[in-house]
């Protein structure tokens, strides 16, 4: 899979960040949250990003 990074709130790539993939999908950098009660099935996971990530994006119509 190719990725484009749209958006991130640094630059050393140790940060929140948002992809654009190669299939038309975003995909996201983040800190994994373990701690939320819900039944995620073993394939996928939760991360945590800004909202402000998401707003950039928007606002530069990244996304």
């Amino acid at each position: 899979m190719d990725l484009t990074r749209l958006v991130g709130s640094c630059d050393d790539g140790d940060c929140p960040t948002l992809y654009l993939t190669d299939r038309g999908t975003l995909a996201v950098q983040g800190a994994p949250i373990t701690e939320h009660g819900l039944r995620i099935p073993a394939h996928e996971t939760l991360v945590e990003i800004p909202v402000e990530l998401v707003r950039k994006a928007v606002r530069d119509n990244l996304i």
